[in-house]
């Protein structure tokens, strides 16, 4: 490993070149980010014409901090740029972050490529140009000039896009999705998906890696790389450009060569890597594996009080290559004593629109408690004898009880205001729950074929070595 990819994520000491006094400019919202998330080493604003910025004596250059930088946060002019990367390389800096844009994206390709042979001349790696920053929640690292109170977690999530990636930062606080970290890779003209997949192999509160993928410069590698990394943990891609006028609009933002997604989806598929649909998706499945062990067995057991929704689950079930079997018989004769004589007992086990409160949690305690069952997925729609958000409650309840998760338990809760209620509560308690039906079921499905993938990877691996 780079021990410059090392100083991305932790870095002793910062300078951040460009600093602003001014609220609003992307130098002031990067270094008040810095300051405000609690990153607890040095920082050193770098302004010419300024003598102090947030209360921290300003530098104006980075040649004339005492004892060096490790990382230098550039934001500045795309001209000024290798000047900046000199003069830091000089001091010593291992990683220049450069939010600059004005390269590849708009046809500079030579000051792009210079800006990196610069840098590497004083061996100092670049990640960027043409991105909003970077985020690392253990070191308490918030070099962005996205949103600040990212919220910690086990999501490491690599964005191509800027705009795209701030947005979603937001959407991961909304949503209570916690990130162990969020690179911004823009034109990836140094640093790429590649080497921040090594580090993250390795980094203990990173549970699973999300990629917005544009392109990539060397495609064997990424791939080699890839296969490597899930044998670990997984990897999840949602790859942009997948039809010809896609490809396109990947050139014009970031300079990208997009690829064949013909070629992209069987490399996938060989690396183990999990492709999402859309945005929605990857997070989804992300999520699911950030909060839950691994299933135990193929054995899926599916709890539903309607009939109807436990239908679009089996369908969203086989479509991920996931088919149902019937209960464990020991499972079947303990709800049976739960639920009235009409319901079903197959899987999905209907316990009907009539159950309890405490008829439903039981039964899907039944289920988790159950030797033989793998995997645990619920299934809800509100109904006028039940209350979602006390369903809620009492299933927190049971399970802090049993000390946590020993397999997976995904939920849908289908209905009004209540259901969202209860949606926010069990996220926060790190239940994945999902408002549909399918996004839960494809959730768990992601699970079981994540694990078939790395067996096959695995074995494959062994063979070459």
């Amino acid at each position: 490993m780079d021990p410059s990819i090392s100083s991305i994520f932790n870095p002793k000491s910062i300078a951040v070149v460009g600093a602003s006094k001014t609220p609003g400019k992307i130098g002031y919202e990067i270094l008040s980010n810095i300051l405000g998330y609690g990153y607890g080493g040095k920082v050193y604003p770098v302004n010419p014409t300024a003598n102090e910025i947030l209360g921290l004596k300003c530098y104006p250059k980075v040649s004339s901090i005492p004892g060096g930088v490790d990382m230098v946060v550039i934001s500045v002019p795309a001209k000024s740029v290798l000047d900046v990367v000199e003069d830091a390389g000089n001091a010593g800096a291992k990683v220049a972050v450069v939010i600059s844009s004005g390269f590849k994206e708009v046809g500079n390709v030579a000051l792009e490529e210079e800006l990196v042979r610069k840098a590497r001349s004083y061996g100092m790696r670049v990640l960027g140009p043409n991105i909003f920053g970077v985020v690392y929640t253990p070191a308490r690292l918030n070099a962005s000039f996205g949103p600040r109170n990212v919220i910690p977690g086990g999501i490491a999530f690599i964005t191509q896009s800027g705009a795209l990636g701030i947005a979603l930062m937001g959407m991961t606080i909304v949503e209570r999705i916690g990130v162990s970290s969020i690179i911004s890779v823009g034109n990836k003209a140094d640093v790429d998906d590649a080497d921040l997949l090594q580090f993250l192999a390795d980094d203990p509160s990173t549970k699973v890696v999300l990629i917005y993928l544009e392109g990539v410069n060397d495609g064997r590698r990424f791939i080699k790389v890839a296969s490597e990394v899930i044998t670990k943990k997984p990897v999840v891609v949602i790859k942009a450009g997948r039809t010809e006028v896609g490809a396109k609009a990947v050139a014009s933002h970031t300079g990208s060569l997009a690829g064949n997604v013909v070629v992209y989806k069987v490399a996938f598929n060989q690396a183990g890597i999990l492709a999402a649909h859309n945005v929605e998706e990857a997070f989804d499945i992300s999520r699911t594996f950030a909060n839950l062990p691994f299933p135990t067995n193929e054995k899926l057991v599916v709890v539903t009080n309607g009939g109807g929704a436990g239908v679009l689950v089996t369908d969203t079930l086989a479509e991920y290559g996931i088919t149902l079997t019937n209960p464990p018989q020991s499972l079947v004769e303990q709800v049976r004593k739960l639920v009235p004589p009409f319901a079903s007992l197959a899987n999905p086990i209907d316990v009907t629109g009539m159950i309890s409160n405490e008829g439903y949690v039981n039964s899907l305690l039944a289920a988790l408690n159950n030797p033989e069952v793998g995997a645990v997925l619920g299934v809800y729609c509100q109904t006028a004898v039940t209350d979602p958000t006390m369903i809620a409650g009492m299933l927190i309840s049971k399970v802090k009880e049993m000390g946590g998760l020993n397999k997976p338990l995904a939920i849908a809760l289908i209905g009004g205001e209540e259901t969202y209620m209860a949606i926010k509560r069990l996220n926060d308690f790190g239940i994945p729950t999902f408002p549909m039906p399918e996004r839960a079921a494809t959730s768990i499905a992601s699970m079981y074929n994540y694990l078939r993938m790395r067996e096959s990877v695995i074995s494959r691996l062994k063979e070459l070595s």
